[in-house]
């Protein structure tokens, strides 16, 4: 497959559970395109079947703050036109997820699908600050076709604090 991976490349648990997960799935023969501002850390040197792409963030003077979250949905669909993508994984509910939705719709007619996976304060404190609310809780209703979060506790804490009846998709529970 070709997989496209939307991770932060620092050095917090989102970006190292992507990195080794994509490093995995590249020794399995896999094609992982990472897509990010900057080359994951845990990616030193050549490692077969894996290729980084930049997003390029623009400074702009109107806006205070670069805009990454339509620049990474930009890369998105660029890599996924190009490298012919099956799959976006996204890690990290925002800007990832919400970014790999917009890239999809950009897209259509292309039958591409998303996977997120929670890691935990994207949905603890990110995810519950009134002003992100309404994104967290669609994203977490409509976007992806697979949600998966790194501990079980993530999962509870998404239903409970977004106010879900039940977890749309099954947990995975990585170590």
């Amino acid at each position: 497959m070709n997989i496209g991976i939307a991770c932060y490349p620092t050095y917090g648990g989102s970006g190292v559970v992507a990195s080794e997960l994509g490093k995995a799935l590249a020794q399995r023969g896999h094609k992982i395109h990472f897509i990010s501002y900057a080359m994951p850390f845990r990616l030193d040197g050549f490692i077969e079947n894996i290729f980084y792409h930049e997003v390029e963030i623009s400074n702009y003077p109107l806006f205070d703050f670069p805009l990454y979250t339509p620049a990474l949905a930009s890369k998105i669909v660029e890599v996924a036109q190009f490298e012919k993508l099956d799959l976006i994984h996204a890690h990290y509910a925002i800007p990832h997820a919400i970014s790999a939705y917009l890239g999809k719709q950009i897209l259509s007619g292309k039958s591409i699908k998303i996977v997120t996976t929670l890691h935990g304060t994207d949905i603890t404190l990110v995810g519950l600050e009134p002003s992100y609310l309404p994104v967290m809780k669609y994203q977490n209703i409509s976007l992806s076709q697979t949600k998966v979060a790194v501990k079980i506790t993530i999962n509870r804490r998404r239903s409970g604090a977004l106010k879900l009846r039940t977890a749309r998709e099954g947990v995975k529970h990585y170590r």
